[in-house]
């Protein structure tokens, strides 16, 4: 596997998510898609096919409870933490149950500590996979990889995805101008309000910090037994049908709802309060080009969307 060349040194905390109120997080869940079955279960797979048990699964940056509740069925017990009280309120409320029909447990924690504030504690050697779904981008991962060797079981696996869902598929009536033009709007508003973790996944995790490319590595992970996996609008329909990621159709009050989720745009509202919710909020300038160049070319009020993921499978020692 491939490694990262980039250290924490500029690591930040994230603030946007972490100061979800519970209505945000409500909203957050609304405009988020699950991810794929088929996906979940490559994701077990690699998991299993390394020698993973199906016993413990700990989700980490769970937000709204998305993959947590897409796991939960394929393990006895299931946690979902999340720094975010908003987020962590939205996930409980609409719950989930593991393999034993027993709830998900749901808790605020932050990566970091990964539920050692937690009462009773995430023990030591007492998880078999870890999760972290469009998310490891905003973890502190030099302070994330000790903690999480100690609470794997030995063989135990961290999986880390992030997906891209916006790009605009070929089979789009003027596909390219609509891509063009959406480019072109997010670089004028949103650039300044990027952050490195939205560079992170931009750039499909490659150089994202991992336990051997840290300044002081962590050497219970084996770097020989883990992988990267990618899953781009350049590989086939057989491919992406199989994963269950590739084109999926959407109506525009979903891309627009889509793109409020956005951490740059969300910060980007927050700085222009008096525009959101008119025709000069970001989402709405993006939806309104997008509507009048489908009409150009006598499109439908939806739109076909290239859903791309990356996916890491990181293995702890037996």
């Amino acid at each position: 596997m491939a490694s990262s060349v980039l250290t924490t040194a500029s690591f930040a905390a994230e603030k946007t998510f972490k100061s979800y109120k519970p209505e945000d997080g409500a909203a957050y869940a609304r405009g988020r898609a699950d991810y794929h079955e088929n996906f979940y279960r490559i994701v077990v797979d690699r998991h299993t096919a390394t020698g993973g048990k199906l016993d413990t699964i700990l989700d980490v940056g769970c937000g709204p409870g998305i993959a947590a509740r897409g796991l939960a069925p394929h393990f006895a017990h299931a946690i979902g933490i999340d720094a975010s009280d908003g987020m962590i309120s939205t996930a409980r409320s609409l719950g989930g149950i593991s393999s034993s029909s027993e709830p998900i447990r749901f808790e605020i924690s932050a990566a970091e500590d990964l539920g050692s504030n937690l009462f009773p504690p995430i023990a030591d050697s007492s998880v078999d996979l870890i999760t972290a779904a469009t998310a490891a981008h905003w973890f502190d991962l030099s302070k994330f990889w000790p903690r999480a060797a100690r609470v794997l079981k030995p063989g135990g696996t961290v999986a880390i995805w992030t997906t891209r869902a916006l790009t605009i598929h070929s089979s789009v009536p003027n596909y390219a101008a609509i891509q063009a033009a959406i480019d072109e709007i997010k670089e004028q508003y949103l650039e300044p309000y990027k952050e490195r973790g939205n560079h992170l996944a931009g750039n499909f995790y490659v150089d994202l910090p991992l336990p051997w490319t840290l300044d002081e590595p962590v050497l219970d992970f084996d770097e020989s037994k883990s992988s990267r996996e990618e899953w781009t609008k350049e590989r086939s329909d057989d491919q992406a049908a199989e994963s269950g990621l590739g084109p999926r159709t959407v109506t525009l009050d979903y891309f627009e709802n889509r793109l409020k989720t956005s951490s740059p745009v969300t910060r980007w509202r927050e700085a222009h309060p008096d525009a959101v919710g008119t025709e000069r909020d970001v989402p709405r300038i993006i939806r309104r080009r997008v509507e009048q160049l489908l009409h150009e070319k006598k499109g439908k009020e939806e739109i076909v969307i290239c859903v791309e993921a990356v996916l890491l499978i990181i293995k702890k020692r037996v």
